[in-house]
């Protein structure tokens, strides 16, 4: 018996031999003979050779704490072995970069994947209007190597030096180093607040040198990996509905 169509080749597995190359918009190739890297758990779909997965939780005692006391982080496994491995998160979009001696600052429920060479952290945002929130939270991701985020649909990535920045906290991704971020309050006036307020009482203020990206969605929920159901303390469950 034949199979007729172009299935298998319009969706044959690309050839790209870069450390991490989207297979398409939504799914990650990571080719393991580079080193071992870290993914979000549950994260692998298929895999091709021999690839071991240790699952690490928050990523020791010290993060587990920090995502205890803050409801920011990540749970990740490592990744070890040879050959092909692909990972995605709900079928949301992935954006792929390179670290060179550099540091982001991101949602915790958008981190997918990273080389073992970026260090990780649980951060505390410097806001002046952080303290109306009770404390904001984000996890930094420093060094050189490859880091892969998830969005809802395209993000756009705004400079921050060319205007006055300002989004929805749980639209907001990631901040590249350099950004610095305030929260500012806008009531829509005293009508606005009458009738019910405008739903965008809290953003995020950025300034500085730098990059951030906002997703085309206001659903972000911080925290670990189950999304749907964490409510978490970092920017998007403090700061969202």
């Amino acid at each position: 018996m034949t199979i007729h169509g172009s299935l298998f080749a319009d969706h044959k597995e690309n050839t790209s031999q870069d450390p991490f190359s989207l297979q398409n918009k939504k799914m990650l190739k990571i080719q393991m003979g580079y080193g071992p890297v870290w993914a979000r758990t549950g994260s692998m779909v298929a895999y091709q050779g021999d690839v071991r997965f240790q699952n690490t939780g928050s990523g020791g005692l010290d993060k587990w704490m920090k995502q205890k006391l803050t409801g920011e982080g990540v749970d990740m496994m490592q990744c070890t072995g040879q050959g092909e491995l692909f990972v995605a998160d709900l079928a949301s979009e992935i954006q792929v970069m390179y670290l060179e001696n550099d540091m982001i600052s991101v949602n915790g429920a958008n981190v997918l994947a990273f080389s073992s060479s970026i260090e990780w952290d649980i951060h505390r945002v410097q806001a002046r209007g952080a303290m109306m929130t009770g404390g904001l939270y984000n996890v930094s991701l420093r060094g050189t190597g490859y880091v892969a985020v998830t969005t809802k649909g395209d993000p756009v990535a705004l400079d921050v030096a060319s205007a006055p920045t300002f989004a929805d906290a749980q639209a907001v991704v990631l901040w590249t180093s350099g950004v610095s971020m305030d929260i500012r309050v806008d009531t829509g006036g005293i009508k606005s607040m009458i009738r019910g307020g405008t739903g965008e009482l809290l953003q995020m203020a950025f300034g500085g040198q730098g990059y951030v990206l906002v997703q085309p969605s206001e659903s972000v929920v911080q925290g670990g990996a189950q999304q749907q159901k964490s409510s978490g303390g970092g920017l998007g469950g403090l700061l969202g509905g």
